[in-house]
């Protein structure tokens, strides 16, 4: 038994869900987002909330059931509050600056980084090693940030580059005299 397939998703007041064949869409006062369901999970839209079950006692119903639960719960969650993500970027001469759709980042390559933002993103650079992400759906703003953190991931010795706010990075000791 699935613990958090168990709870229903609570639909806010102003929010509202309908299931359309095998699409969940959920409008809100940010947007509007929809779900693919799948055929092993069961959905129903009842008076405050979103009940997810597995359709039949198969395995692979089990094993969906939660993560399911979650996807419904991420689309409630982005259509009202929605979703953020913060990176820092450390290293001298490292920043970053966001002109209009496309974030431009110097990394220390011998060109600039010019990310396009794709729709439905926002990225705002409250200062130059500053960059916060933020946007309705929880996928999207996750994999962006994922790409902007690739191109200089944070290395051990100094911690030069670009990490995620409030993640550690393992510091190793330098060479030995």
């Amino acid at each position: 038994m699935s613990r958090i397939g168990k709870k229903p998703v609570t639909v806010p007041a102003g929010v509202t869900a309908s299931i359309e064949g095998r699409v969940l869409s959920v409008k809100g006062p940010k947007g509007t987002l929809s779900l693919n369901l799948r055929d092993e999970i069961s959905y129903t839209v009842e008076d405050g909330g979103i009940v997810v079950k597995p359709a039949n006692e198969t395995k692979q119903a089990r094993a969906f059931w939660g993560m399911q639960r979650t996807l419904v719960q991420n689309l409630v969650t982005g259509v009202t509050e929605g979703f953020s993500k913060k990176l820092l970027i450390t290293g001298v001469g490292y920043r970053a600056a966001s002109q209009g759709k496309v974030l431009k980042l110097q990394l220390g390559y011998s060109h600039d980084v010019n990310i396009d933002v794709p729709e439905g993103i926002e990225i705002k650079t409250p200062d130059q090693t500053t960059v916060e992400i933020s946007g309705i759906d929880k996928q999207k703003v996750g994999q962006i940030a994922a790409e902007i953190r690739r191109w200089r991931k944070p290395e051990p010795y100094k911690g030069k580059g670009i990490k995620y706010d409030g993640e550690f990075i393992f510091r190793k000791e330098g060479k030995k005299k």
